[in-house]
């Protein structure tokens, strides 16, 4: 399946719009997690649980998306994009979100 940020696709004709198809997911901090960061804080520098709990986020939420797109019919997702909102403290949504469609080579 093929993916991009932009709204076309080079050597590519879009033959059909599918729509908007999107894929996410919630995860909350561990108390843990939340303990290492303070400390963290502290000297400084990266929270590295904290980025491997986002990167885990952003693979489920676009693997998602993805398999929406399939059972659609695409074989690309244009305008691909994440958003992020908190839910609850501790907790946050990772979206993906993207246009579906079917496109052939020129």
């Amino acid at each position: 399946m093929i993916t991009t940020t932009t709204g076309s696709l080079p050597d590519k004709r879009i033959v059909r719009t599918l729509g908007l198809v999107r894929g996410n997911t919630i995860r909350a901090r561990h108390v843990g997690r939340d303990i290492i960061a303070w400390f963290r804080n502290l000297v400084g520098g990266e929270v590295s649980d904290y980025t491997k709990l986002m990167a885990e986020a952003r693979e489920q939420a676009l693997d998602r998306m993805l398999a929406e797109a399939k059972e659609l019919g695409a074989n690309a997702v244009l305008e691909l994009r994440f958003s992020t909102s908190m839910v609850m403290s501790g907790a946050a949504e990772l979206l993906a979100y993207g246009t579906a469609v079917v496109c052939e080579d020129v």
